[in-house]
C-alpha cells in the first residue's frame, strides 16, 4: 500500500501498532523523517518496550548526525532485548561509522547468528577493512562458537562476487534469449545490429575506421513494447555477460552510497567485458539536473556521466544500454557524443510481432478457433502489455462461466476480438506526449524516428 492509503487506514484505527509501524516506515521511505519519528513515538506511547520502534528511532537519530546518541539508544535495546537481530545489525553499522571495527564485527556476528538473512558481505568487507577480524564467528549445531576464515564462495571471483550479490545484480553469462525469440520488429533488430552487435563482434574492423566497441545506446518508446526483452536478446546475440540494473540496486538513502554502488557496478562490467549493462527506467537515474536544484541526485548524475566517459577506467567492451519511456526527461549531457549518443526507437509491435505475441499467450490455455492474423489486425497500435490485457479480459469472463458450470469453457477467437474492443491501446497517450516533443523540441533530430512512425516526416 502507498503512504496515502496507509494514512487513510490509520485515520480509522489510530492506535493500531502494526499499522503505525507501516506508516512510519512509509514516511521514512519518503524521507519525511519528522513524521516518521512522530509515528514511532506514538508506538512507544502505546507499547513502551516495542523494539522495532526503538531501533528505527535510533536509526533516525543517526540520520540527523547524532551517531553517538544513536549508539547509546540501540545499545539499550540490545540489553533489554538481546535476541533483537535488527538492533545488533544497526549497532554494527553505527560502530563501523565511528571507526570501531572490532566491536562492529562482534555486533555483526551476533546479528547474523540470530538471523542468517542479515548476512551482508559488503558490510562485512567494510568492517574487516576498518579493523574487524578477518575471521567469522559462527554457531555450531551443539551451540558452541567457532571462528572461520571469511571468503567469497559465489559464482564470481573474490570481492567481485561479494559486490554482485550485495548489489543484487542479475548476472547472466551468454543469456539464453536471442533475436530469434523476439517476433517481428525487424527494423529495430537491424538498427541494433548496426549500432551494437557488429561493432562488438568485429572490434578490429571498426577500430580501423576509428570506431570502438561499447559505448552507450538508449532505447526509447511506449511502455510495454519490448525494450527489456530486446536488451536481453542483444546480450544473447553477442554472447556477452549481462547485468540488469534496477533502481533499488543503485539508490541508497545514505549520502554517497548511491555513487559508490554505481561505480562498483561499472567496475564489475569492466572486469567481465564484453558485457552489457542494462539500466531500465534510466530517466530516474539520469534526470535533468535543472529539475533537481540542490538535491543529492545531482552528484549521482555527475558520477553516472563520469562512468560513461571512462574518466577513471577504460570502458572498452562495455555496452551500456538504457531504456526509457521518456527520453525528453534525461539530462541533455547524457545525449552527447561518447555517452548515449545512439538512440533506437522501439515502436509498438508490428503485425508479425503481434501475431507472435498472440501465439505465445494462447499456449497452455483452452483457446479454440483462433485466427492469429485476424486478432493481430484488430490490435493495431497495441503494446505487448495491451495484448496481455486482451487475453486477461477474455480469460476472466470464461473463468466466471467455468466456475458456474463446473467445467472448462474454451476461449474462442471471437471472445478475444470482443475483449480487444474493451482494451484501449496504452501507446496512444505516449504518442500524444511524444508528438509535442518531436515537433517542437527536436532541434537535434533525435526524435525523427517518432515523426516518421507517425507519418509526420518523410
Amino acid at each position: 500500500m502507498d503512504l496515502e492509503s496507509l494514512k487513510a487506514a490509520l485515520a480509522a484505527s489510530p492506535d493500531n501498532v502494526p499499522l503505525l509501524l507501516l506508516v512510519a516506515k512509509a514516511y521514512e521511505d519518503e524521507f519525511e523523517l519528522a513524521d516518521a519519528r512522530a509515528a514511532y513515538d506514538h508506538v512507544l506511547s502505546l507499547e513502551p518496550g516495542n523494539t522495532d520502534a526503538m531501533v528505527r528511532i535510533a536509526h533516525l537519530i543517526d540520520l540527523e548526525g547524532r551517531t553517538s546518541e544513536a549508539v547509546l539508544r540501540v545499545e539499550t535495546v540490545t540489553q533489554q532485548a538481546p535476541d533483537c537481530a535488527a538492533a545488533w545489525i544497526l549497532l554494527a553499522r553505527l560502530q563501523l561509522k565511528e571507526g570501531d571495527g572490532k566491536d562492529a564485527r562482534a555486533s555483526y556476528d551476533r546479528a547474523v547468528s540470530l538471523d542468517a538473512s542479515l548476512e551482508n558481505d559488503n558490510l562485512l568487507e567494510k568492517i574487516i577493512r576498518s579493523g574487524g577480524t578477518g575471521k567469522r564467528t559462527a554457531m555450531t549445531s551443539d551451540g558452541q562458537l567457532h571462528e572461520e576464515n571469511w571468503q567469497d564462495s559465489g559464482g564470481l571471483e573474490g570481492l567481485d562476487g561479494v559486490a554482485a550479490r550485495e548489489l543484487e545484480l542479475e548476472f547472466k553469462i551468454n543469456t539464453d534469449v536471442a533475436f530469434k525469440d523476439v517476433g517481428g520488429m525487424e527494423q529495430v533488430k537491424e538498427d541494433i545490429r548496426m549500432k551494437i552487435i557488429h561493432p562488438l563482434k568485429n572490434p578490429d574492423l571498426f577500430k580501423a575506421y576509428g570506431k570502438k566497441a561499447g559505448g552507450g545506446v538508449l532505447m526509447y518508446g511506449p511502455p510495454g513494447c519490448g525494450k527489456t526483452l530486446l536488451s536481453r536478446a542483444t546480450a544473447g546475440e553477442i554472447k556477452a555477460n549481462f547485468f540488469s540494473i534496477g533502481l533499488h540496486q543503485v539508490l541508497d538513502m545514505y549520502i554517497g552510497e548511491s555513487e559508490h554502488k554505481l561505480h562498483k557496478i561499472f567496475e564489475l562490467a569492466r572486469k567481465y567485458a564484453p558485457s552489457v549493462l542494462f539500466f531500465d527506467e534510466i530517466d530516474a537515474l539520469a534526470a535533468d539536473r535543472r529539475d533537481l536544484k540542490g538535491s543529492a541526485g545531482r552528484t549521482l548524475i555527475n558520477q553516472f556521466l563520469a562512468e560513461l566517459d571512462g574518466a577513471e577506467a577504460n570502458n572498452e567492451g562495455v555496452l551500456v544500454l538504457g531504456a526509457t519511456n521518456a527520453p525528453w526527461h534525461l539530462d541533455s549531457a547524457f545525449l552527447r557524443p561518447g555517452r548515449f549518443d545512439r538512440l533506437i526507437f522501439v515502436p509498438p509491435p508490428d503485425q508479425v510481432a503481434r501475431e507472435e505475441i498472440v501465439k505465445i499467450h494462447s499456449k497452455d490455455k483452452p483457446v479454440v478457433s483462433l485466427d492469429e492474423t485476424a486478432l493481430a489486425k484488430k490490435t493495431d497500435g497495441f503494446s505487448g502489455a495491451d495484448i496481455t490485457a486482451v487475453f486477461d479480459h477474455a480469460t476472466e469472463s470464461k473463468l466466471e462461466e467455468a466456475m458456474k458450470q463446473g467445467k472448462i469453457v474454451p476461449i474462442t477467437g471471437k471472445d478475444l476480438v470482443k475483449a480487444a474492443k474493451k482494451v484501449k491501446p496504452s501507446t496512444r497517450k505516449w504518442f500524444e506526449s511524444a508528438k509535442n516533443y518531436a515537433l517542437y523540441a527536436n532541434q537535434s533530430g533525435f526524435y525523427d524516428d517518432v515523426l516518421e512512425f507517425m507519418g509526420l516526416k518523410k
